[in-house]
Formats: C-alpha cells, sequence, structure tokens
C-alpha cells in the first residue's frame, strides 16, 4: 500500500437551499492538512485529498480517515492540527469531531 492513511475531505457543491460542505471550505480543509503533513514529514505517508459527497451533508464540512473509516464532521482549519497530531500521528480519533454513523 502506497499510502498508511488516506484523508478524504468533502468539497462537494450542492444548489442552494441543500446545505453542503461545499468547495470553498472543503478546499481550504484539503490545503490545511497537505501543509501540516507536509511540515511533519509525513506527505508520503499520509494522503489529503479532495473528495465528493460523503454523504454527511448536514455535518459538513467533513471528512473520513481511511483506512479506520472514521468521520469528522462540523471540521474546521483550526481543528486540522489536533486530528493530524492526535489521530494520524497518535492513534486516537478526535471525540469531539467525530461523528457516529
Amino acid at each position: 500500500m502506497k499510502f498508511e492513511k488516506h484523508i478524504f475531505i468533502c468539497t462537494n457543491d450542492k444548489p442552494a437551499p441543500k446545505k453542503c460542505c461545499g468547495s470553498e471550505k472543503g478546499m481550504e480543509l484539503v490545503n490545511a492538512f497537505k501543509e501540516s503533513l507536509t511540515e511533519k514529514g509525513l506527505q508520503k505517508q499520509i494522503r489529503a485529498q479532495k473528495a465528493g459527497c460523503l454523504d454527511t451533508c448536514a455535518f459538513g464540512p467533513s471528512l473520513v480517515v481511511y483506512p479506520e473509516g472514521i468521520h469528522y464532521g462540523h471540521v474546521t482549519p483550526a481543528d486540522v492540527e489536533e486530528i493530524v497530531t492526535e489521530h494520524i500521528i497518535g492513534g486516537r480519533p478526535v471525540e469531539r469531531l467525530k461523528l457516529d454513523l
């Protein structure tokens, strides 16, 4: 397996009035994750990338971390470092953002 983990961040856009993560918010998170992973020298082990709809629109912006299949919701750029440090590096999901689906 090329990457140990994948972080898929929803960048899906839906027409108003439907709720969605949105490409603007989603791409801000994609870029923040990529920056954090690069700063920590993890860009070759961990892949952060944009994704289509994750069917968690009501909880957006949302993302999922594989191979664990942990979904996070209401994620902001301020949460990125905590997710990277606690979950990606430390193996402990961030409970306050975790979605129980």
